[in-house]
């Protein structure tokens, strides 16, 4: 079976190489279809203790390490960009501009005039009465 991968909030570290993560999640309510929010926290190993709280990681399920820990933070892309780090993002990366498309020359109405045919009639079953079939 996957993995399941879990995308939460950072809600302490104050823990030895373990972090509590906040995952949140929306679902529509089977009857009244109204959008209703659950949360759950679980406990993940995190272990050079480099997750600090508040940011934003993603965990994925593992064997269990512990009575209450089965979940591993995922290194590549584990934290949240600050907004420095975006704002320095936007004005490195390049403004792509689309290339321009010629207008193809346009043909005479004759030529590309195309033959319309009638639509096909229907066939129109005729209804046979029981009185007609015993005949």
């Amino acid at each position: 079976m996957p993995r399941r991968v879990l995308e939460g909030k950072v809600v302490s570290d104050k823990m030895d190489k373990t972090v509590t993560v906040l995952v949140e999640r929306n679902f529509m309510h089977p009857k009244y279809k109204k959008y209703i929010r659950r949360s759950a926290k679980y406990a993940a190993h995190d272990e050079n203790n480099t997750v600090k709280e508040g940011e934003t990681i993603k965990i994925i399920e593992c064997a269990p390490i512990s009575k209450r820990k089965s979940w591993t933070v995922v290194k590549e892309g584990s934290a949240a960009p600050t907004k420095e780090e975006k704002k320095a993002a936007k004005k490195a990366a390049p403004k792509k501009v689309a290339p321009k498309k010629e207008a193809a020359p346009k043909a005479d109405a004759k030529e590309t005039k195309a033959v319309k045919k009638a639509p096909a009639k229907k066939a129109v079953a005729k209804k046979t009465t029981k009185k007609e079939t015993k005949k």
